[in-house]
């Protein structure tokens, strides 16, 4: 099982990313996904999580209205979209189920928020 996230980068304050996780080894479709982050010297937080049918499940108050995630299970794939990024959304951000057991952990990637 490899969860492989992608995207990451620098950016500047007001800017936008789109983050991809392709999951490999078990079937997406199974499971409910989400996007956590972990910032310099904080826990790693869920942000947001989605049903396999499409549905938002959690969305942390930080994020809502800004990040928006989408899931392909077709293709073994989530995304995440990050607009208005600001510098305290700088993190690793890894994709995940949030259920009672996690998948292996990725690399996550890193996003950079600063002018």
């Amino acid at each position: 099982v490899q969860l492989q996230a992608s995207g990451g980068g620098l950016v500047q304050p007001g800017g936008s990313l789109r983050l991809a996780c392709e999951v490999s080894g078990v079937t997406l479709s199974t499971y409910v996904m989400g996007w956590y982050r972990q910032a310099p010297g904080k826990q790693r937080e869920l942000i947001i999580s989605m049903s396999s049918g499409s549905s938002t499940t959690y969305l942390e108050d930080s994020v809502k209205g800004r990040f928006t995630m989408s899931r392909f299970n077709y293709k073994n794939t989530v995304s995440l979209q990050m607009n208005n990024l600001k510098p305290e959304d700088t993190a690793v951000y890894y994709c995940n189920t949030p259920e009672s057991r996690p998948l292996p952990w990725g690399q996550g990637t890193l996003v950079t928020v600063s002018s």
